[in-house]
């Protein structure tokens, strides 16, 4: 495996951690404080291409691989994982299902306008009963011929209010069980389709979540993804690559984490030196600096199986869990090396470790995350 990354690899990054540093870090306690995002920041990481990563040039994308995209994801995460969960949402999930399994239409009409950033879309699975056991949908999707009756609920939704398009997935068939799942693409304003208030969240709390409720939607029979029953089977395939964004998410997280204690260490004195200079610390900083390596690898591995076309199911389960247990872990060391400073906002890690613990939440939990890996070592 060759781990150098090409100089357009570099150019990439560099301009993202560019954009971290100049256009997400000024504001970002503020918008952590009153849960906002401004319009304009999404704007300019559409005009960067950081919304359409991946997607074919033709569809208004990058077409970037995806060692690109983890590449951009850790340094956006590094600063402001509010930017980087809507960067990951729209990317992996929403702009990738479309690519991947919508029909020529569905991508001209929603594709075009999602990967440049004019819009922005939300994937619509976790409901109140229904999180880590995707296939026990509630929402329902009954065909009428010519359009579907979409009622329930979806939680937890991310970029719930701002979005413009919308996938849902729902049942059809409750009888088929996980057979009868099918995907939606929804548009906001559709009638009968209400967002709820915005979640107060312990971390990320600039990405807009919400809770969506459907009243009898009429959805046409064109916005199904995919042949009937295969929403499924969308959602897994999709998941599995969303993995991998939020296992970049959680590096930048760990790494954001790293680099500001190496640098307070540095300039922090205690006993007479700088506090890097005592064991205690430069072994937390050993110990930190390890872990994220041998996360980043996972990560870069995962992305590397995706655009070599091989199956990235089991790697990218892997890089999620290991990158998400890094984060929480080395984030609270964060804290720790800068003591006392560390439990105030203006010194920024104790919002990194507040926005770590839902990388071991959303996209699979852990525990989910093992059983995909368990799994796939069991059938071999």
């Amino acid at each position: 495996m060759d781990f150098n990354l090409t100089e357009e690899h570099l150019m990439i990054r560099d301009a993202a951690r560019d954009f971290a540093q100049t256009e997400l870090l000024p504001g970002v306690i503020e918008r952590d404080e009153k849960q906002s995002f401004p319009d304009e920041l999404v704007r300019k990481m559409g005009e960067l291409g950081f919304m359409g990563v991946m997607v074919d040039p033709k569809y208004g994308g990058s077409g970037m691989d995806a060692v690109s995209y983890v590449l951009i994801m850790e340094e956006l995460s590094k600063i402001d994982a509010s930017a980087s969960v809507m960067v990951s949402v729209n990317n992996s999930l929403v702009c990738y299902g479309l690519e991947a399994y919508g029909s020529e239409e569905q991508k001209q009409k929603y594709l075009t306008k999602l990967a440049t950033g004019e819009q922005i879309g939300a994937f619509c699975l976790s409901e109140p009963e229904a999180g880590s056991d995707a296939t026990s949908q509630a929402t329902t999707a009954i065909d009428k011929g010519d359009h579907y009756l979409l009622n329930g609920t979806k939680n937890w939704i991310t970029n719930g209010g701002r979005a413009g398009v919308y996938l849902v997935i729902a049942q059809t068939d409750r009888e088929k069980g996980h057979r009868g799942i099918n995907a939606f693409i929804l548009e906001k304003g559709m009638e009968g389709f209400d967002i709820g208030p915005k979640e107060d969240k312990l971390g990320i709390r600039g990405s807009d979540t919400h809770t969506l409720q459907f009243n009898d939607v009429k959805v046409p029979k064109e916005n199904r993804i995919g042949e009937d029953g295969f929403g499924f089977k969308f959602a897994m395939k999709t998941l599995s690559g969303g993995r991998i964004g939020i296992a970049a998410q959680a590096l930048g997280i760990a790494a954001g984490g790293y680099e500001l204690a190496l640098k307070y260490s540095k300039e922090r004195k205690a006993f007479g030196t700088e506090i890097c200079n005592h064991q205690a610390i430069a072994f937390k900083l050993a110990d930190m600096y390890t872990e994220i390596t041998a996360a980043r690898h996972l990560v870069m591995a995962a992305a590397c199986d995706k655009d070599n076309g091989d199956d990235y199911t089991r790697s990218g389960a892997m890089a999620k869990l290991y990158a998400s247990k890094v984060a929480m872990e080395q984030t609270v060391e964060a804290v720790q090396i800068h003591g006392g400073n560390g439990f105030v906002k203006e010194y920024h890690v104790e919002r990194l470790m507040r926005d770590a613990k839902i990388t071991q939440i959303y996209e699979g939990t852990s525990e989910i995350q093992k059983i995909v890996i368990s799994r796939s070592l069991i059938k071999e």
